[in-house]
Protein backbone atom coordinates (compact mmCIF):
# COMPACT_ATOMS: atom_id res chain seq x y z
CA UNK A 1 0.00 0.00 0.00
CA UNK A 2 1.27 3.44 -0.89
CA UNK A 3 2.28 5.93 1.79
CA UNK A 4 2.45 9.65 1.10
CA UNK A 5 5.61 10.98 2.76
CA UNK A 6 6.39 14.67 3.24
CA UNK A 7 9.75 16.04 2.08
CA UNK A 8 11.69 18.91 3.61
CA UNK A 9 10.67 21.20 0.72
CA UNK A 10 6.98 20.91 1.66
CA UNK A 11 6.01 18.50 -1.09
CA UNK A 12 4.45 15.06 -0.57
CA UNK A 13 5.47 12.02 -2.58
CA UNK A 14 4.34 8.42 -2.88
CA UNK A 15 6.38 5.62 -1.33
CA UNK A 16 5.82 1.89 -1.63
CA UNK A 17 6.92 0.10 1.58
CA UNK A 18 8.67 -3.22 1.28
CA UNK A 19 6.71 -6.26 2.39
CA UNK A 20 9.50 -8.58 3.56
CA UNK A 21 11.86 -8.00 6.50
CA UNK A 22 15.52 -8.87 6.43
CA UNK A 23 15.88 -12.43 7.74
CA UNK A 24 18.07 -12.11 10.84
CA UNK A 25 18.29 -14.64 13.66
CA UNK A 26 19.76 -14.44 17.14
CA UNK A 27 23.25 -15.63 17.90
CA UNK A 28 26.12 -16.02 20.31
CA UNK A 29 28.78 -13.53 21.36
CA UNK A 30 31.34 -12.32 18.85
CA UNK A 31 34.95 -13.48 18.64
CA UNK A 32 36.76 -10.77 16.67
CA UNK A 33 35.28 -7.58 18.13
CA UNK A 34 33.72 -6.38 21.37
CA UNK A 35 30.49 -4.61 20.43
CA UNK A 36 28.17 -2.60 22.64
CA UNK A 37 24.90 -0.99 21.67
CA UNK A 38 24.07 2.12 23.66
CA UNK A 39 20.40 1.58 24.49
CA UNK A 40 17.49 4.00 24.71
CA UNK A 41 14.92 4.10 27.52
CA UNK A 42 11.21 3.59 26.99
CA UNK A 43 9.15 6.31 28.62
CA UNK A 44 5.95 5.60 30.54
CA UNK A 45 3.31 7.17 28.27
CA UNK A 46 0.68 7.28 31.02
CA UNK A 47 2.76 9.15 33.58
CA UNK A 48 1.67 12.69 34.44
CA UNK A 49 5.02 14.42 33.90
CA UNK A 50 6.48 17.69 32.63
CA UNK A 51 9.57 18.18 30.45
CA UNK A 52 11.65 19.40 33.41
CA UNK A 53 10.26 16.90 35.94
CA UNK A 54 11.67 13.52 36.99
CA UNK A 55 11.77 10.90 34.26
CA UNK A 56 9.03 8.28 34.12
CA UNK A 57 10.24 5.00 32.64
CA UNK A 58 8.36 1.94 31.44
CA UNK A 59 10.65 -0.57 33.12
CA UNK A 60 9.18 -3.69 31.52
CA UNK A 61 9.57 -2.37 27.96
CA UNK A 62 12.99 -0.88 28.72
CA UNK A 63 14.37 -4.16 30.04
CA UNK A 64 12.72 -6.14 27.23
CA UNK A 65 14.65 -4.06 24.72
CA UNK A 66 17.90 -4.89 26.48
CA UNK A 67 17.06 -8.58 26.31
CA UNK A 68 16.50 -8.09 22.58
CA UNK A 69 20.03 -6.70 22.20
CA UNK A 70 21.61 -9.43 24.33
CA UNK A 71 19.79 -12.12 22.34
CA UNK A 72 21.75 -11.01 19.28
CA UNK A 73 25.09 -11.19 21.09
CA UNK A 74 25.49 -7.45 21.61
CA UNK A 75 26.65 -5.90 24.84
CA UNK A 76 24.54 -3.12 26.34
CA UNK A 77 26.03 0.27 27.15
CA UNK A 78 23.60 1.50 29.76
CA UNK A 79 22.63 4.96 31.01
CA UNK A 80 24.63 6.67 28.30
CA UNK A 81 23.87 9.57 25.97
CA UNK A 82 21.44 7.38 24.01
CA UNK A 83 19.41 6.88 27.20
CA UNK A 84 18.98 10.67 27.36
CA UNK A 85 21.49 11.30 30.13
CA UNK A 86 21.50 15.07 30.51
CA UNK A 87 18.49 15.35 28.17
CA UNK A 88 15.59 14.14 30.30
CA UNK A 89 16.96 11.21 32.30
CA UNK A 90 17.80 12.48 35.79
CA UNK A 91 20.45 10.81 37.96
CA UNK A 92 18.01 9.18 40.38
CA UNK A 93 16.24 7.42 37.50
CA UNK A 94 19.55 6.61 35.81
CA UNK A 95 20.77 4.94 39.01
CA UNK A 96 17.62 2.82 39.11
CA UNK A 97 18.12 1.99 35.43
CA UNK A 98 21.68 0.86 36.12
CA UNK A 99 20.62 -1.38 39.00
CA UNK A 100 17.73 -2.95 37.11
CA UNK A 101 19.67 -3.50 33.88
CA UNK A 102 22.70 -4.95 35.67
CA UNK A 103 20.45 -7.40 37.49
CA UNK A 104 18.78 -8.33 34.19
CA UNK A 105 22.20 -8.83 32.61
CA UNK A 106 23.14 -11.32 35.32
CA UNK A 107 19.91 -13.23 34.68
CA UNK A 108 20.44 -13.27 30.90
CA UNK A 109 24.19 -13.70 30.89
CA UNK A 110 24.51 -10.44 28.96
CA UNK A 111 27.44 -8.07 28.95
CA UNK A 112 26.81 -4.61 30.36
CA UNK A 113 28.76 -1.42 30.94
CA UNK A 114 27.20 1.65 32.54
CA UNK A 115 27.78 5.37 32.32
CA UNK A 116 29.37 7.23 35.24
CA UNK A 117 28.96 11.00 35.15
CA UNK A 118 28.28 14.02 37.31
CA UNK A 119 24.76 14.96 36.24
CA UNK A 120 23.43 14.99 39.82
CA UNK A 121 25.58 18.08 40.41
CA UNK A 122 24.16 21.53 39.75
CA UNK A 123 27.08 23.58 38.52
CA UNK A 124 27.56 27.17 39.71
CA UNK A 125 30.43 29.63 39.55
CA UNK A 126 31.47 28.32 42.95
CA UNK A 127 31.60 24.62 42.00
CA UNK A 128 34.95 23.05 42.90
CA UNK A 129 36.94 20.20 41.43
CA UNK A 130 36.44 18.33 44.70
CA UNK A 131 32.67 18.49 44.22
CA UNK A 132 32.99 17.27 40.65
CA UNK A 133 35.18 14.40 41.80
CA UNK A 134 32.73 13.50 44.58
CA UNK A 135 29.86 13.39 42.08
CA UNK A 136 31.84 11.03 39.87
CA UNK A 137 32.68 8.88 42.90
CA UNK A 138 29.03 8.59 43.91
CA UNK A 139 28.05 7.31 40.49
CA UNK A 140 31.09 5.05 40.19
CA UNK A 141 30.07 3.38 43.45
CA UNK A 142 26.56 2.71 42.12
CA UNK A 143 27.89 1.10 38.94
CA UNK A 144 30.51 -1.00 40.71
CA UNK A 145 28.00 -2.16 43.35
CA UNK A 146 25.68 -3.27 40.53
CA UNK A 147 28.42 -5.51 39.14
CA UNK A 148 28.62 -3.67 35.81
CA UNK A 149 31.70 -2.29 34.07
CA UNK A 150 32.10 1.47 34.43
CA UNK A 151 32.26 3.96 31.58
CA UNK A 152 33.65 7.31 32.75
CA UNK A 153 31.60 9.74 30.70
CA UNK A 154 32.57 13.28 29.83
CA UNK A 155 31.28 15.72 32.45
CA UNK A 156 29.60 19.05 31.81
CA UNK A 157 30.50 20.04 35.36
CA UNK A 158 34.18 19.26 34.81
CA UNK A 159 34.18 21.14 31.49
CA UNK A 160 32.73 24.18 33.27
CA UNK A 161 34.99 23.97 36.33
CA UNK A 162 38.40 22.86 35.04
CA UNK A 163 40.94 25.60 34.40
CA UNK A 164 43.16 23.58 32.11
CA UNK A 165 44.63 20.15 31.30
CA UNK A 166 46.08 19.65 34.77
CA UNK A 167 42.62 19.63 36.31
CA UNK A 168 41.55 16.83 33.99
CA UNK A 169 44.70 14.88 34.84
CA UNK A 170 44.00 15.30 38.55
CA UNK A 171 40.31 14.31 38.46
CA UNK A 172 40.67 11.36 36.11
CA UNK A 173 43.84 10.17 37.81
CA UNK A 174 42.03 10.11 41.15
CA UNK A 175 39.09 8.17 39.71
CA UNK A 176 41.24 5.64 37.89
CA UNK A 177 43.34 4.95 40.97
CA UNK A 178 40.26 4.02 42.99
CA UNK A 179 38.35 2.16 40.26
CA UNK A 180 37.98 -1.50 41.21
CA UNK A 181 38.20 -2.75 37.61
CA UNK A 182 39.42 -1.31 34.29
CA UNK A 183 37.02 1.29 32.92
CA UNK A 184 36.16 2.74 29.53
CA UNK A 185 37.01 6.43 29.09
CA UNK A 186 34.50 8.34 26.99
CA UNK A 187 35.35 11.39 24.89
CA UNK A 188 32.08 12.88 23.67
CA UNK A 189 32.46 15.69 21.18
CA UNK A 190 30.57 19.00 21.34
CA UNK A 191 28.39 17.97 18.38
CA UNK A 192 26.71 15.57 20.83
CA UNK A 193 26.76 18.06 23.72
CA UNK A 194 27.77 21.70 23.19
CA UNK A 195 28.58 22.02 26.91
CA UNK A 196 31.61 19.75 26.33
CA UNK A 197 33.46 22.21 24.10
CA UNK A 198 37.13 22.33 25.05
CA UNK A 199 37.13 19.02 26.89
CA UNK A 200 40.51 17.77 28.15
CA UNK A 201 41.47 21.40 28.67
CA UNK A 202 41.69 22.72 25.11
CA UNK A 203 39.60 23.47 22.02
CA UNK A 204 42.66 22.44 20.00
CA UNK A 205 41.92 18.76 19.35
CA UNK A 206 45.61 17.89 19.01
CA UNK A 207 46.34 19.34 22.44
CA UNK A 208 43.24 17.70 23.90
CA UNK A 209 44.32 14.35 22.45
CA UNK A 210 47.72 14.66 24.10
CA UNK A 211 46.08 15.22 27.50
CA UNK A 212 43.69 12.32 26.93
CA UNK A 213 46.60 10.03 26.11
CA UNK A 214 48.53 11.29 29.14
CA UNK A 215 45.67 10.19 31.39
CA UNK A 216 45.72 6.72 29.83
CA UNK A 217 49.51 6.37 29.86
CA UNK A 218 49.59 7.09 33.59
CA UNK A 219 47.06 4.32 34.36
CA UNK A 220 47.06 1.78 31.49
CA UNK A 221 46.12 -1.08 33.83
CA UNK A 222 42.92 0.74 34.80
CA UNK A 223 41.75 1.58 31.26
CA UNK A 224 40.01 -1.22 29.36
CA UNK A 225 39.48 1.10 26.44
CA UNK A 226 38.36 4.45 25.12
CA UNK A 227 35.13 5.41 23.38
CA UNK A 228 35.70 8.14 20.85
CA UNK A 229 32.65 10.12 19.66
CA UNK A 230 34.14 12.90 17.53
CA UNK A 231 32.72 11.88 14.12
CA UNK A 232 36.23 12.14 12.67
CA UNK A 233 37.48 8.82 11.31
CA UNK A 234 41.02 10.00 10.60
CA UNK A 235 41.47 11.35 14.11
CA UNK A 236 40.14 8.11 15.62
CA UNK A 237 42.56 6.00 13.59
CA UNK A 238 45.48 8.22 14.60
CA UNK A 239 44.42 8.05 18.24
CA UNK A 240 43.98 4.28 18.37
CA UNK A 241 47.47 3.82 16.90
CA UNK A 242 48.89 5.78 19.85
CA UNK A 243 47.14 3.77 22.56
CA UNK A 244 49.21 1.66 24.96
CA UNK A 245 49.27 -2.07 24.30
CA UNK A 246 46.09 -3.71 25.55
CA UNK A 247 43.93 -0.57 25.61
CA UNK A 248 41.05 -0.89 23.18
CA UNK A 249 39.46 1.75 20.99
CA UNK A 250 35.66 1.55 20.92
CA UNK A 251 34.38 3.60 18.03
CA UNK A 252 31.55 5.98 18.77
CA UNK A 253 31.63 7.39 15.24
CA UNK A 254 28.10 7.00 13.93
CA UNK A 255 29.20 8.36 10.53
CA UNK A 256 32.13 6.05 9.74
CA UNK A 257 31.70 2.89 11.84
CA UNK A 258 31.97 0.22 9.09
CA UNK A 259 35.47 1.23 8.02
CA UNK A 260 36.63 1.79 11.60
CA UNK A 261 35.40 -1.59 12.82
CA UNK A 262 36.79 -3.36 9.75
CA UNK A 263 40.14 -1.72 10.42
CA UNK A 264 43.35 -1.72 8.45
CA UNK A 265 46.74 -3.40 8.49
CA UNK A 266 47.64 -1.57 11.73
CA UNK A 267 44.54 -2.36 13.75
CA UNK A 268 40.81 -1.84 14.18
CA UNK A 269 38.19 -0.37 16.46
CA UNK A 270 35.73 -2.24 18.62
CA UNK A 271 32.33 -0.55 18.91
CA UNK A 272 30.10 1.28 21.36
CA UNK A 273 27.47 2.93 19.21
CA UNK A 274 24.07 4.55 19.53
CA UNK A 275 23.20 3.57 15.97
CA UNK A 276 23.45 -0.10 16.98
CA UNK A 277 20.23 0.45 18.96
CA UNK A 278 18.06 0.39 15.81
CA UNK A 279 20.60 -1.65 13.82
CA UNK A 280 21.11 -4.33 16.50
CA UNK A 281 20.23 -7.55 14.62
CA UNK A 282 21.78 -6.38 11.34
CA UNK A 283 24.93 -5.12 13.05
CA UNK A 284 25.25 -8.41 14.92
CA UNK A 285 24.95 -10.41 11.70
CA UNK A 286 27.63 -8.24 10.09
CA UNK A 287 30.06 -8.75 12.98
CA UNK A 288 29.52 -12.51 12.87
CA UNK A 289 30.47 -12.40 9.20
CA UNK A 290 33.57 -10.43 10.19
CA UNK A 291 34.38 -13.11 12.78
CA UNK A 292 34.93 -15.51 9.86
CA UNK A 293 37.50 -13.16 8.35
CA UNK A 294 35.14 -12.00 5.60
CA UNK A 295 35.70 -8.25 5.66
CA UNK A 296 34.01 -7.73 2.30
CA UNK A 297 30.88 -9.50 3.52
CA UNK A 298 30.90 -7.41 6.66
CA UNK A 299 31.11 -4.20 4.66
CA UNK A 300 28.43 -5.38 2.24
CA UNK A 301 26.00 -5.73 5.15
CA UNK A 302 26.94 -2.64 7.14
CA UNK A 303 27.89 -0.02 4.53
CA UNK A 304 24.27 0.42 3.32
CA UNK A 305 23.23 1.39 6.87
CA UNK A 306 25.41 4.50 6.93
CA UNK A 307 22.88 6.64 5.07
CA UNK A 308 20.32 5.99 7.83
CA UNK A 309 22.85 6.67 10.56
CA UNK A 310 24.03 9.92 9.01
CA UNK A 311 20.41 10.98 8.68
CA UNK A 312 19.56 10.23 12.32
CA UNK A 313 22.73 11.93 13.57
CA UNK A 314 22.53 15.02 11.38
CA UNK A 315 22.91 18.44 12.97
CA UNK A 316 21.88 19.11 15.70
CA UNK A 317 23.37 15.69 16.44
CA UNK A 318 22.26 15.50 20.06
CA UNK A 319 18.66 14.97 18.92
CA UNK A 320 19.46 11.65 17.27
CA UNK A 321 17.69 9.95 20.19
CA UNK A 322 14.34 10.99 18.72
CA UNK A 323 14.98 8.99 15.57
CA UNK A 324 16.24 6.01 17.55
CA UNK A 325 13.08 5.83 19.67
CA UNK A 326 10.90 6.46 16.62
CA UNK A 327 12.40 3.43 14.87
CA UNK A 328 11.99 1.31 18.01
CA UNK A 329 8.28 2.17 17.96
CA UNK A 330 7.94 1.30 14.27
CA UNK A 331 9.83 -1.96 14.85
CA UNK A 332 7.41 -2.99 17.59
CA UNK A 333 9.79 -2.75 20.54
CA UNK A 334 7.43 -0.33 22.28
CA UNK A 335 3.77 0.51 21.95
CA UNK A 336 4.07 4.29 21.60
CA UNK A 337 6.22 7.13 20.31
CA UNK A 338 6.68 9.03 23.56
CA UNK A 339 10.01 10.05 25.08
CA UNK A 340 11.34 11.17 28.42
CA UNK A 341 11.13 14.95 28.58
CA UNK A 342 8.84 15.13 25.55
CA UNK A 343 11.82 14.76 23.22
CA UNK A 344 9.66 13.08 20.56
CA UNK A 345 9.03 16.61 19.32
CA UNK A 346 12.72 17.29 18.66
CA UNK A 347 12.70 16.18 15.01
CA UNK A 348 10.41 17.28 12.18
CA UNK A 349 7.91 15.10 10.36
CA UNK A 350 9.97 15.15 7.11
CA UNK A 351 13.00 13.99 9.13
CA UNK A 352 11.02 11.12 10.66
CA UNK A 353 9.49 10.21 7.29
CA UNK A 354 12.95 9.92 5.74
CA UNK A 355 14.13 7.82 8.69
CA UNK A 356 11.21 5.46 8.13
CA UNK A 357 11.98 5.19 4.43
CA UNK A 358 15.67 4.46 4.92
CA UNK A 359 15.02 1.88 7.65
CA UNK A 360 12.29 0.22 5.59
CA UNK A 361 14.59 -0.05 2.57
CA UNK A 362 17.13 -1.84 4.79
CA UNK A 363 14.48 -4.34 5.95
CA UNK A 364 14.94 -3.38 9.59
CA UNK A 365 11.31 -3.77 10.63
CA UNK A 366 10.46 -7.33 11.77
CA UNK A 367 6.85 -6.68 10.75
CA UNK A 368 6.77 -4.21 7.83
CA UNK A 369 2.96 -4.06 7.93
CA UNK A 370 2.96 -2.88 11.56
CA UNK A 371 5.61 -0.30 10.75
CA UNK A 372 3.57 0.93 7.78
CA UNK A 373 0.39 1.18 9.86
CA UNK A 374 2.14 3.11 12.60
CA UNK A 375 3.75 5.44 10.08
CA UNK A 376 0.37 6.00 8.45
CA UNK A 377 -1.14 6.86 11.86
CA UNK A 378 1.61 9.39 12.56
CA UNK A 379 1.21 11.00 9.15
CA UNK A 380 -2.53 11.30 9.69
CA UNK A 381 -2.02 12.91 13.10
CA UNK A 382 0.13 15.54 11.37
CA UNK A 383 -2.57 16.12 8.76
CA UNK A 384 -0.92 14.39 5.82
CA UNK A 385 -3.69 12.87 3.70
CA UNK A 386 -3.21 9.20 2.84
Amino acid sequence: MTLHLPDADGTVRAYEPRTDPLALGTGSAFTSRTVFSAAHVVADPYADTTPDGPAAVDWDATLAFRRHLWSHGLGVAEAMDTAQRGMGLDWATAAELIRRSAAEARTCGGRIACGVGTDQLTTTTGTTLAEVRAAYEEQLAVVEESGAQAILMASRALAATAQGPDDYLEVYGHLLRQAAEPVVLHWLGPMFDPALQGYWGSSDLDAATDTFLEVIAAHPDKVDGIKVSLLDARREVDLRRRLPQGVRCYTGDDFNYPELIAGDEQGFSHALLGIFDPLGPLAAEAVRVLDTGNTEGFRALLDPTVALSRHLFQTPTRYYKTGVVFLAWLAGHQSHFTMVGGLQSARSLPHLARAYELADQLGLFPDPKTAEERMRTLLSLYGVDQ
